[in-house]
């Protein structure tokens, strides 16, 4: 087992109009309503659009509150969320089991915090998901 802490997810998208308040009046929703993220990306979708990714530590409220809220979801599409140390080459290290085991990564989004820790989104297609999560020997998503 790798020293990190590596896990399967899901992820759902949501577009929406680009509005200078949208991303605060979403993320705000989204925590009145208890759901709280992993993580989350927006790009542009566009000309007038944003497409927010949101990573739910539980799909199944998101999905539940989102309904509520009206939002069309598209989703859930696996993901895994690697955290951990910083340390030269982790990435490396984890793109070589990856790799190793065939799996073709089509994105992928990281960040450090600045304090020597770092997370890490990689997308893989469906079908590919299950031999990702044996590559970096993760049992269950």
């Amino acid at each position: 087992m790798m020293p990190y802490s590596i896990r399967g997810t899901q992820y759902y998208r949501v577009t929406v109009a680009d509005r200078p308040r949208e991303a605060y009046e979403l993320l705000s929703s989204l925590a009145d309503r208890g759901v709280n993220l992993l993580a989350f990306t927006a790009v542009p979708s566009g000309p007038d659009h944003v497409q927010f990714t949101l990573f739910p530590e539980d799909s199944s409220l998101l999905e539940a509150e989102s309904k509520q809220a009206g939002l069309a979801l598209d989703g859930p599409h696996p993901a895994i969320l690697v955290q951990g140390d910083d340390e030269l080459g982790a990435l490396a290290k984890v793109h070589q089991r990856l790799a190793d085991a065939s799996v073709a990564i089509y994105a992928s989004s990281g960040v450090t915090d600045g304090r020597d820790s770092f997370g890490y989104l990689i997308y893989v297609q469906e079908d590919q998901f299950d031999r990702a999560m044996a590559a970096l020997e993760i049992a269950e998503r």
